[in-house]
């Protein structure tokens, strides 16, 4: 009896945690059969095909346009296209048949802006270099400061080659801080004035951080590979290795790692022996052949331990990760505790911040993870109190969230159930103070991203005014050319609106989508826990009347309905079949409860597939709640509850939950002033999310509210119609 307190107990907290914490997943993909879409994308002016186009799928497929402007790709129905390409705005498609898609776009071509620039005299020849140095000091320090160095040395350019070094770094910058899309342009700019393969090779992986694959492949392999250094070449190789394991082509990717390797070897580059080794064990352990995985992952282990510490730690963390994934804990716990070791050396003359793989709370938190997937209960516990610890001085809040977490679950493990009650409860507040700071991060990241957005149009802004004031200079010379200097100060005032303009839109765009998310998940945990406290309650009366088997077969039910509620809700929209399943186990749940109040009948129309339609999850829940507890419940006779699904129209399905209760208008009257403040809340809250769903998926939900009869017992209808994909 005790434990089956303690089991209900733990459970009522978890459920009422986890129904506060859901989180909110935008996309979601109807489960199907795989099947082979075709389809072109061309120019919408000229109808031109457009070739080495990527398409992806969310699911992970990718596939290319061929001379043709054709594709084939394996998708499903609901599937989410993006196809992305240098230059044109990336398009997103839904899958909604098979039949042939026709992608028109507006290209935008980066070749055609062009940096001017003209000779003239400087006081101070050296002050353009002075300037490219400090914008390098700064470049991994502050943003903001490299690009305001860089502005100034635009200014003073004086040469093609400058204006390339100018660009160059440019992009240097945006790519350390991750504006992938910026980096690309710079870098483009930069070849138009100077091309080299030093930028060339950034160029290419610029590409390959901003998913433009096919794009850097075409730069990598457009690069003389005669004129490269040994260095430059094995990073070629090793680029083109990335981009392929990217895509999923392991063949290609292994090929190439393997060329880059060999150049390493004959001309003992070992930095980069070591890294191609390791990578070449990720590609093979992809491919899931642990064999060959194992025996590249040592080799490059032995060659990280020629080198410095830190390198030699790295390589040590990514065995025990490969270890981890072939459950060989004993290996993997280890070889995290020589590191660990290793790490505490290193210490003391390095400063690693949270987000890096190298330090104690992480590793002890590994450790604690490995003994614990053995089985191994004390020594589990003592190394996640060890991370929690080393998390708690170093302020790393997700380490301590994991660790709090799996704590608790090995002391569950244990049957200690106190402890294991006590960890959770401290995980849950970390998950608080995760969310806030969360939240703070995407706020800052957003001005951060639109601050550096600014700074580039200012650059592009200050180098047409540069270009009209010499073309206004030469005016009484040089008729012809100063006409050419304006129509280019032109094009580049057009290019600078429509790159700003782009950039904005797409900062709205995200920003929107930000708050209809964050507001959704707002929505999702103010979810009234009614239902699961009176259910908790019932099953106390149950063990309070000795009635341990009713008590034990109401709870497994219950269980099987928060098990498939938890699972439901990271989603926006399930399959209707599923929500079906739900609303038949919460039903009998509650007539469980209630058998003298009311009889009950679930209808679904046989002609409707019900695989079709997508639903959000505990939409229809809530309202057969209130049929139950505000209508039913207080009716004087043995009432009766109706869910009926009938297709309405071919791509359109109304569902209706009728009750013959004691109507809305008589439940309001029962009510006391809170009750009545807290379903008019749960009601609102309702009404907000389906307008939120309806603005982000575009009016797929309706639900409308009426009384069922003109007798005394009104009862109530709701009726809510779903639209297919």
């Amino acid at each position: 009896m005790k434990t089956l307190f303690k089991h209900i107990t733990i459970l009522s907290v978890l459920l009422c945690c986890t129904f506060t914490k859901a989180q909110i997943s935008n996309t979601f993909n109807t489960k199907g059969e795989r099947f082979t879409v075709r389809g072109s994308v061309i120019e919408s002016d000229t109808r031109k095909p457009i070739s080495d186009v990527n398409i992806e799928v969310n699911g992970g497929g990718y596939a290319t346009t061929d001379i043709m402007g054709d594709f084939r790709i394996e998708v499903r129905i609901g599937d989410e296209l993006t196809i992305r390409y240098k230059d044109f705005e990336t398009v997103y498609y839904t899958i909604k048949s098979n039949e042939r898609i026709e992608v028109q776009v507006e290209t935008n071509n980066v070749d055609k802006v062009f940096s001017k620039y003209s000779k003239r005299s400087r006081s101070n020849p050296e002050s353009f270099k002075s300037l490219i140095d400090s914008a390098d000091v700064y470049l991994k320090k502050d943003a903001r400061k490299s690009i305001q160095f860089i502005s100034d040395a635009l200014l003073e350019t004086n040469s093609a080659k400058e204006n390339s070094i100018a660009y160059e770094t440019l992009g240097d910058v945006y790519l350390y801080w991750k504006q992938y899309d910026l980096a690309v342009y710079n870098y483009r700019i930069s070849m138009q004035s100077t091309e080299t393969n030093e930028v060339s090779l950034k160029l290419a992986n610029a590409y390959k951080f901003n998913k433009n694959y096919q794009e850097s492949i075409q730069v990598y392999q457009t690069i003389n590979k005669r004129e490269l250094t040994n260095w430059q070449l094995v990073s070629l190789y090793e680029g083109l290795g990335d981009v392929y394991l990217l895509i999923q082509n392991f063949d290609k990717s292994i090929e190439y790692y393997t060329e880059g390797l060999s150049i390493a070897k004959t001309h003992l580059i070992k930095p980069k022996e070591t890294d191609l080794n390791s990578k070449i064990a990720q590609v093979y352990s992809a491919k899931g052949d642990s064999d060959k995985a194992k025996g590249f992952f040592y080799k490059s282990l032995n060659l990280a331990n020629s080198e410095n510490k830190k390198r030699a730690v790295s390589e040590k963390l990514k065995v025990a990760d490969f270890q981890n994934d072939i459950n060989d804990y004993s290996e993997e716990i280890q070889l995290r505790k020589e590191a660990l070791n290793t790490i505490n050396e290193i210490e003391t003359d390095s400063v690693f911040d949270n987000e890096s793989a190298l330090t104690p709370q992480k590793q002890n938190y590994k450790i604690g993870n490995a003994y614990a997937s053995q089985g191994d209960v004390a020594n589990a516990i003592s190394y996640l109190e060890k991370s929690i610890e080393e998390a708690e001085s170093k302020e790393d809040l997700i380490v301590k969230k994991d660790a709090k977490r799996k704590l608790s679950e090995v002391y569950e493990s244990a049957e200690d159930y106190e402890k294991s009650l006590k960890a959770f409860q401290d995980y849950v507040d970390l998950v608080d103070q995760v969310y806030a700071k969360k939240e703070q991060q995407i706020s800052q990241a957003a001005r951060f991203s639109k601050e550096l957005v600014s700074k580039q149009n200012r650059i592009t802004s200050l180098e047409s005014d540069r270009e009209l004031s010499e073309s206004k200079y030469q005016l009484s010379t040089e008729q012809t050319k100063r006409q050419k200097l304006i129509i280019y100060s032109l094009i580049g005032g057009l290019v600078l609106l429509l790159l700003g303009a782009f950039f904005m839109f797409k900062y709205i765009k995200q920003q929107r989508l930000a708050n209809n998310l964050l507001a959704l998940k707002s929505l999702r945990s103010q979810m009234n826990p009614h239902f699961i406290f009176n259910a908790l309650n019932s099953v106390n009366s149950f063990i309070a009347s000795n009635d341990e088997r009713t008590a034990n077969k109401y709870l497994t039910d219950f269980s099987l309905l928060m098990r498939a509620v938890l699972e439901n809700s990271e989603q926006d929209f399930i399959p209707l079949e599923k929500e079906i399943k739900l609303l038949e186990l919460y039903t009998k749940l509650e007539h469980f409860r209630f058998k003298d109040k009311f009889d009950y009948s679930i209808r679904v129309d046989e002609n409707i597939n019900v695989n079709d339609f997508v639903i959000p999850p505990m939409l229809l829940q809530p309202y057969i709640e209130n049929a139950v507890w505000h209508g039913l419940r207080y009716k004087k006779t043995k009432g009766s509850l109706e869910i009926t699904i009938a297709q309405s129209k071919p791509d359109e399905i109304t569902i209706s939950i009728t009750d013959d209760g004691i109507g809305r208008e008589k439940s309001k009257a029962l009510k006391t002033e809170h009750q009545q403040k807290q379903n008019s809340k749960g009601m609102g809250n309702i009404k907000k999310r389906v307008s939120i769903l309806n603005t982000m998926y575009k009016d797929k939900v309706d639900v409308s509210i009426s009384n069922f009869q003109d007798e005394e017992d009104t009862g109530t209808q709701v009726s809510v119609t779903l639209k297919k994909d």
